[in-house]
């Protein structure tokens, strides 16, 4: 049920059923991509990038922190959320995101609409084992409205982390 299109049904995503993810430093857990909404859960270790700076056009994304801290970049602005911090994103506004500078993240991620970003992730989890070129993840951009772009603030705050 969990990758249900159609939009008048729930949608329920057994734990144990869930398709993982990993790379050397998180692990997505796969919940449900819908044309409504994509949702994925992210486990990050210490030290762990998530996203580098980028956008949507159509898709407004949500973080909800289980656990742990989220450092994260939303314009021009870095923050950290911890544990129980909710975020929301509007399209057209750029943003990027790593576990906090010695710690671990637990973090909830729902798109809305969803646009089938399932292969998306599953992209980024080969590119990031080396098993793809990231070519492939430019190429993707409007198929899965991510829209990466030049941010000098993020990629000063990622020198502090490392």
């Amino acid at each position: 049920m969990s990758n249900a299109k159609a939009e008048r049904h729930p949608v329920l995503t057994r734990h144990a059923e869930a398709e993982t993810c990993s790379d050397p430093s998180s692990v997505m857990t796969l919940l449900a991509d819908s044309d409504s909404f994509t949702s994925y859960r992210s486990t990050f270790a210490e030290g762990a990038v998530g996203a580098p700076a980028h956008f949507h056009t159509r898709a407004s994304e949500l973080f909800f922190v289980i656990s742990g801290a989220l450092q994260v970049l939303v314009g021009e602005e870095i923050t950290v959320l911890e544990a129980g911090d909710f975020l929301a994103v509007p399209p057209h506004t750029t943003h990027a995101f790593a576990a906090a500078p010695d710690r671990e993240a637990d973090v909830l991620f729902v798109f809305t609409p969803g646009m089938g970003r399932f292969d998306y992730l599953r992209l980024l989890g080969r590119v990031m084992r080396g098993e793809a070129d990231a070519k492939e993840i430019s190429a993707s951009a409007e198929r899965y409205d991510n829209h990466y772009v030049d941010s000098p603030v993020w990629q000063a705050a990622l020198k502090l982390l490392a």
